[in-house]
């Protein structure tokens, strides 16, 4: 190519999911409305863990951290997609769209670590749970979390970096309602040869290798339960886990989602509504599905309302 084709790209321009403007203010109510149960949702849960001591356990520890990741993955791409939907306009900056790449890889990575974390937890409680506290002591999860979170970010800065040395076209529209990293490869106008690889290989490790370890602590919990005669201790083992396999059926589900719909369609509008569901639905999903089910979740703000009533 040509280098007078080439620009110093200053800004991106999200097309979203939809050009047809009768739509712009649906869409800016709904995702509003799912924005605000995510946040309310997910903070509900981490002042439920801080204000009630009944609930400080390693398993809502990890729920609590599960919460602000969820928050942080809308907060990283919806208010701008809300922002642009009010005032019309499709830009973001080139630092914008880079900072939305490294805070949602981070974010993304932190969650499918987070629930591989909450499989382990939940495989000692039901296989060993004599020895449940010693082995998930304060420290030990403590560090597992920091553990995630240090290894989600390493991988959020080395895509950072490699979009970072791309150089862009004069086409800078992106077909999505945020800075997707497929989509952004896209545009580049030098090679991705090594980006792609990375971006295959990180994907494997980050997706294949925590859904198989929740795979074995599952096959682990579940051989166990077996194992228990009475149909009453079958019912308490199995309801602990029973929000986390729903969660991380949702949250793998739809990832898996968007990347069939992105292979398989040539569209992709469809695969940015298809990302609507990894990316706003399933950080909202999260609270509600274990608020349904849990008893001393819902003991705990029952008794912080009675205490602000």
């Amino acid at each position: 190519m040509e280098l007078q084709n080439l620009t110093c790209v200053s800004e991106f321009l999200l097309l979203g999911l939809s050009d047809d403007p009768e739509l712009q203010p649906l869409v800016f109510g709904l995702f509003l409305s799912m924005y605000l149960v995510t946040m309310l949702g997910n903070l509900l849960i981490i002042l439920a863990f801080i204000s009630d001591s009944h609930l400080h356990t390693p398993m809502y520890f990890f729920l609590s951290n599960l919460s602000l990741t969820d928050i942080s993955i809308s907060t990283t791409t919806v208010p701008k997609m809300l922002v642009n939907l009010q005032t019309h306009s499709k830009s973001i900056t080139y630092a914008g769209c880079l900072a939305q790449v490294a805070f949602f890889s981070l974010f993304a990575c932190l969650e499918s670590l987070l629930l591989t974390v909450m499989a382990y937890d939940r495989l000692v409680a039901v296989c060993h749970p004599l020895h449940y506290l010693v082995i998930m002591s304060p420290r030990t999860c403590g560090l597992l979390v920091l553990a995630s979170f240090f290894t989600s970010f390493l991988t959020s800065q080395l895509h950072y970096l490699m979009m970072s040395q791309l150089t862009f076209c004069a086409d800078t529209e992106i077909p999505h309602f945020f800075c997707d990293l497929s989509q952004l490869l896209k545009l580049a106008c030098s090679d991705t040869f090594i980006n792609n690889i990375l971006i295959l290989f990180i994907g494997t490790i980050f997706g294949g290798v925590p859904l198989s370890g929740v795979l074995y602590s599952y096959s682990r919990i579940i051989s166990s339960i077996l194992r228990v005669s009475s149909s009453g201790g079958n019912y308490k083992a199995f309801s602990t886990c029973g929000s986390h396999l729903a969660v991380v059926c949702l949250f793998y589900g739809t990832g898996l989602g968007v990347y069939l719909s992105s292979a398989v369609s040539s569209s992709p509008r469809k695969g940015a509504v298809a990302s609507v569901m990894y990316a706003v639905v399933t950080p909202m999903l999260n609270p509600i599905i274990y608020s349904l089910r849990n008893k001393d979740i819902k003991s705990a703000l029952w008794r912080i309302t009675h205490r602000i009533a």
